[in-house]
């Protein structure tokens, strides 16, 4: 291959396919390299340099300086400290006779070329992508498969849009224009695609993006959303402006705005609901229309307990469970719905126990325990913070009060060294199975945190916490359950 020949193809490929002249000299160099490569040993390593200015180049073989005592020493790829003058580590590289190009080293660095070109290519069209990457796109329909929509978004660029990734029941065919979200996605053995998806959470953004100005002005925020795709969503609003109405800006006059959103989903029906920093007060209003009750938050877990009245209950839970889901998804706590009537029961259990507590733990009799409890104090830290005065409505004197709150602070402190020695259990427990304390993090994380409640998981449920193969969570479920057969 002669140098005014190499400078031609680098010219026409870079002016053809909008490629920096750069690359097209890498891919030649490499297309050299492998077609010299039947010349030398197998193992060879080669290198070939391109002159830019005159298109010559030469071929270089590369050996790593190491000691001929390694256990890895390969005389086909090592060089001795000795022989080349180097120290170890270096790369040694020599001068070798070019070859001479035949026509199956022709063809053989005519393919290299090629399939480099395609992946600069490639890399090319998803840095011009990224800035729309989980953003809204739209594209016409070029072939479709057993499998996937082959999208043309323009600029020679080609997305795939899974069938799995569309609404339920939508059909496209050839020439069909559509609207999707584009995900640049890492696939295996292929690298960086352009993917769509339908069905994802940014699509309902993107769409009030459109639809509504004030979207995407930032006057509106939209802080959340949770999707059952074709189906229903919730999506929760914040207004950075008082004057406006961040829920009637999205409806619009008449329901003109949300019914283009909803048009677009397939009737998709959408709730919107405002936004609150306090989690309990966003459950209020993502449940709506069901009222709620009462609420009990356990911080640790990130579960609520939720009591609404008999009436209620159905609307709370929705059809199939679908409101309590798409509620807990766009709050992101579990979420438990209850009857009124059976969380005025579990708390009477409480206030039971609690008294029992008392009576033991501050030596006092029932009738004082009752009137702690008839008083809102609900935990051993309740009593031990609080005011005299509160106290001396239910004791005595101040000598009683001093001596109920430092018995409460004893019982508190018992109780909190108690709850570390389980949870320090709980630990040894899953460190038993040999789990990584990234894993146990993560299982902690979703309420796992001993054998017994792992040896409850379906084998589908680990795969969803933490990463492993099927074989592996199906073998770490049957050794957490172990113990139960002992």
């Amino acid at each position: 291959m002669e140098g005014k020949e190499i400078l031609s193809v680098v010219d026409s490929v870079s002016s053809e396919k909008g490629l920096e002249k750069d690359i097209i000299f890498n891919a030649i160099e490499l297309a050299l390299a492998s077609a010299s490569q039947r010349h030398f040993h197998e193992d060879a390593l080669l290198v070939v340099e391109i002159d830019k200015t005159t298109g010559n180049f030469v071929t270089k073989r590369q050996w790593v300086v190491s000691d001929e005592s390694d256990e890895d020493y390969y005389e086909q790829t090592h060089i001795t400290p000795e022989k080349a003058e180097m120290e170890l580590g270096e790369v040694y590289a020599k001068e070798v006779e070019n070859v001479e190009f035949g026509r199956i080293e022709t063809q053989a660095a005519r393919q290299v070329i090629l399939q480099k070109v395609r992946e600069a290519e490639k890399e090319l069209i998803i840095s011009q992508f990224k800035p729309n990457n989980n953003k809204l796109v739209s594209g016409v329909v070029k072939r479709v498969t057993r499998d996937n929509f082959i999208l043309d978004l323009g600029q020679d660029a080609e997305a795939i849009l899974p069938r799995d990734s569309i609404l339920p029941g939508e059909i496209f065919k050839v020439q069909d224009r559509l609207r999707a979200v584009l995900q640049i996605k890492e696939v295996e053995g292929r690298g960086q695609q352009l993917m769509l998806s339908r069905i994802c959470p940014e699509m309902v953004t993107e769409l009030f993006r459109i639809e509504v100005p004030e979207v995407n002005e930032d006057v509106i925020e939209i802080r959340g959303v949770a999707r059952d795709p074709g189906s229903r969503s919730k999506i929760a609003v914040k207004t950075n402006d008082g004057r406006i109405d961040p829920v009637g800006a999205c409806v619009g006059m008449r329901g003109s705005r949300v019914q283009a959103v909803s048009n677009e989903l397939g009737n998709e029906r959408i709730d919107i609901v405002i936004f609150d920093d306090n989690p309990a007060q966003l459950v209020i209003n993502a449940m709506a229309p069901a009222k709620i009750e009462s609420i009990a938050l356990d911080e640790a877990t990130r579960s609520m307990e939720i009591a609404v009245d008999q009436e209620n209950l159905a609307l709370a839970i929705g059809s199939r469970g679908q409101n309590i889901r798409l509620a807990s998804k766009l709050v992101g706590w579990e979420l438990n719905v209850i009857s009124n009537e059976e969380a005025i029961a579990r708390e009477k259990v409480d206030e039971t126990e609690f008294l029992g507590k008392l009576v033991d733990s501050l030596e006092v009799d029932e009738k004082i325990a009752e009137g702690l409890i008839t008083k809102g104090f609900r935990s051993f830290d309740d009593i031990a913070y609080a005011s005299k005065k509160k106290l001396m409505e239910i004791l005595e004197d101040e000598n009683a009060v001093a001596e109920i709150k430092s018995k409460a602070e004893d019982a508190a402190l018992l109780e909190a060294m108690s709850e570390v020695e389980k949870d320090e259990q709980d630990q040894e427990s899953l460190s038993d199975l040999e789990l990584s304390s990234e894993d146990i993090s993560k299982l902690n994380a979703a309420g796992i945190n001993n054998k017994d409640n792992l040896a409850e998981l379906a084998t589908d449920e680990l795969l969803e916490i933490i990463e492993i193969s099927e074989e592996d969570a199906s073998s770490l479920i049957m050794k957490s359950r172990e113990h139960w057969f002992k």
